[in-house]
């Protein structure tokens, strides 16, 4: 399974963008899909998920200015991110976790698209 991550691009501060999440097969048992932001030298951080029966939650740092919704297919979601700061410049993952019949978890990582805010 690969998830592909796509919609990052170049932005001037205040701008917007909309990332999107896709799987390549598709996936049963969405336990939840996650966006994780990584800053130039930094660690990967959470930026925000959205759970199977739509609970939505945010890191402190993007609540009011990023929104995560599920796409069309149960398997995708979105990351419309706006008012964008230089701080928010890095590269973006998409992550999901499923859940077989017995509750065990597995997890997949998308390849990452680069978001880039200028001042």
């Amino acid at each position: 399974v690969q998830l592909q991550a796509s919609g990052g691009g170049l932005v001037q501060t205040g701008g917007s963008l909309r990332l999107s999440c896709v799987a390549s097969t598709r996936l049963d048992r969405i336990k939840s899909i996650n966006w994780y932001h990584q800053a130039p030298g930094k660690q990967r951080e959470l930026v925000g998920s959205i759970s199977s029966d739509g609970v939505v939650d945010y890191a402190g740092s993007v609540k009011g200015r990023f929104t995560i919704s599920r796409g069309n297919a149960k398997d995708t979601a979105n990351l419309q991110m706006s008012s964008l700061m230089p701080e928010d410049t890095g590269v973006y993952y998409c992550h999901v976790e499923t859940r077989d019949m017995f509750n065990r978890r597995s997890y997949y990582w998308g390849q990452g698209t680069l978001v880039t805010v200028s001042s």
